[in-house]
């Protein structure tokens, strides 16, 4: 590694460079079409790997105030998320017996996607998200939201004004919290001494065995497994003590903590640990060698895949306009030359380019109605649901292009 390495977690100096996507540009930085008469900014994204904790991590921050101030990913465009996110409720409801003396926080509760199931049964929730524009949506909606970054200060500040919480929540947000020591100390300050954190992240280990190397981007500063979050968390006086697996996005962990000895240690910790560090070998610089060939791969299969069917006189569109859609094409050096358009669900999307490679985004609609021969599914990660949905499109004889965990037409 050029630069001196310093890891985020334990503060080790031993690490080691996994994978260089090369010059990325933020992945969830939509352009206008008047924005391409200004220089499109681009860092760095170097994937590392801590030798003493074993924690994954990008080697280039971007400043957090770059990237969630106005954020265009609203988690109500999935289905399959929402689903998710309702089942989840339900259930923290009924095994943790919360009521309306109780309190959840969610921290990047985004639209209020989540809690809104806990307003629906009556108990009291409160959501921490950074995005201005996102946090006013949810306040439409009927969340009470507050524009706030987590951390240690802001999570003293939520305690003086609303009180501890008996359950604290952040679905795909702690991955994107540069200073993780702060955050981590900002959760036991928010957290009842008989409260529970639950974490939702990808899973770190799904990552590198299936090749998925495009969720890599700025947003996403930690790739975890549980190895190196145990210390990290008795650290600051609270304990892992469950932790699951869930299928979304690729392979996430649903993980459980709560103050020191507050909560029987589950077996499940000691497994994961036990298949971790014996059968997958984290703990191990070998475990990380496969990625940077499987992307270098997928890069090849699908340039020659995408050159041959355009050779051939095909039309190609991509669908999902995914932050996991700009890293690939900007690492594959695919764009306007090759893809049409990029037809995505989110309103607050179309009209707008994908960074770096200034495809233009359209509604979802336009895949059945344009109906390219092929259409390179970026959101690879709710193929099933996406499919689904263009049932139509597909029925009529277009077909999908998954590019990971390797490159298929489906």
């Amino acid at each position: 590694m050029s630069a001196p390495f310093q890891c985020r977690s334990c503060g080790g100096r031993a690490g080691a460079l996994v994978l260089d996507l090369g010059l990325q540009p933020l992945a969830n930085n939509y352009l206008r079409p008047e924005d391409l008469a200004k220089p499109e900014p681009k860092f760095p994204l170097r994937l590392v790997v801590c030798h003493s904790c074993w924690l994954m991590q990008i080697a280039d921050i971007v400043p957090p105030v770059q990237l969630f101030s106005e954020y265009l990913y609203f988690s109500s465009f999935s289905d399959a998320w929402l689903r998710h996110a309702r089942q989840a409720a339900e259930r923290y409801i009924a095994e943790f017996a919360l009521g309306r003396e109780s309190l959840v926080m969610e921290i990047a509760s985004n639209d209020g996607y989540l809690l809104k199931n806990f307003v629906a049964a009556g108990v009291p929730c409160l959501g921490i998200e950074p995005a201005a524009n996102i946090a006013t949506v949810a306040r439409e909606n009927g969340i009470e939201t507050v524009i706030e970054f987590f951390g240690a200060e802001s999570a003293q500040r939520l305690v003086t004004q609303n009180g501890q919480a008996d359950l604290l929540l952040g679905n795909n947000v702690f991955a994107h919290a540069p200073d993780i020591n702060d955050f981590v100390a900002g959760l036991r300050i928010a957290l009842k001494p008989q409260g529970r954190v639950i974490l939702e992240f990808p899973y770190g280990a799904d990552f590198i065995e299936k090749n998925e190397f495009d969720t890599i981007y700025h947003e996403h500063v930690f790739y975890f497994t549980l190895t190196p979050l145990l210390p990290l968390f008795r650290r600051h006086g609270l304990e892992i003590f469950d932790v699951e697996k869930t299928p979304m996005h690729g392979g996430s962990l649903r993980l459980f903590a709560g103050h020191a000895g507050a909560h029987p240690a589950q077996s499940s910790v000691a497994a994961f640990l036990a298949q971790e560090e014996t059968r997958q070998g984290i703990n191990s610089p070998a475990f990380y060698e496969s990625l940077p060939r499987q992307a270098q791969k997928t890069k090849a299969a699908l340039c020659e895949l995408l050159v041959r069917l355009k050779a051939e006189g095909n039309s190609i569109a991509a669908y999902g306009a995914a932050a996991k859609g700009s890293t690939l094409l900007n690492f594959c050096g695919i764009g306007r030359e090759t893809l049409d358009f990029v037809a995505d669900r989110s309103t607050y999307k179309h009209g707008r380019l994908m960074p770096g490679v200034h495809v233009p985004i359209v509604p979802a609609a336009e895949l059945a109605a344009r109906r390219p021969d092929y259409a390179l599914l970026l959101a690879w990660n709710f193929a099933g649901e996406i499919i689904a949905q263009q049932k139509d499109y597909h029925a009529a004889g277009g077909k999908f292009i998954l590019p990971i965990p390797e490159v298929t037409v489906v």
